[in-house]
């Protein structure tokens, strides 16, 4: 069992969010699904009808998750979010493009909101080695370069790394 998993509330869209994503990532999987009984839709604040997706459980990557239809009170903010390691631009375009479709926000620096308000930072590996160079030059020009991105471009950050 995973000592920690990531829980994230939805207001009823669990089940849609869980093939989203599992649709997105090749390395995933849906696991068990609870369901509203007689008493958890008593007592739900939402009126969640019996037999209701309550949670279901998925894995993306080897990370567990765990999803919640528990209403409307909560939603996602950029305060927590998903980071995609990418190792080439191609692979930047495809979560770019597969999280950013059928509604979802584009934003700064690699950062995105799927449609479902969850916030993701789309990064090429290569991003981080130059930003930690010993020559203080090459990170402040490629931090430059990178705040005038959404998407982040591997081509254009190495260029503003090497000084061209």
């Amino acid at each position: 069992m995973q000592k920690i998993t990531p829980f994230l509330w939805f207001d009823d869209q669990a089940e849609e969010a869980v093939k989203f994503y599992t649709s997105i990532f090749k390395n995933s999987k849906v696991g068990r699904i609870l369901r509203y009984g007689e008493e958890a839709a008593k007592v739900s604040q939402t009126g969640r009808p019996v037999g209701s997706v309550l949670t279901i459980e998925f894995e993306i990557e080897g990370q567990k998750f765990t999803a919640l239809n528990g209403g409307p009170q909560f939603k996602f903010n950029e305060s927590v979010s998903f980071v995609v390691n990418c190792e080439t631009q191609e692979e930047v375009d495809y979560f770019w493009e597969k999280l950013t479709r059928d509604g979802g926000q584009e934003s700064a620096c690699g950062w995105l909101k799927d449609k479902f308000g969850l916030s993701w930072q789309v990064v090429p590996r290569a991003l981080i080695d130059m930003l930690q160079d010993k020559d203080p030059k090459k990170p402040e020009r490629v931090m430059k370069a990178m705040l005038q991105m959404q998407k982040l471009d591997i081509k254009t950050l190495e260029e503003a790394y090497e000084g061209k």
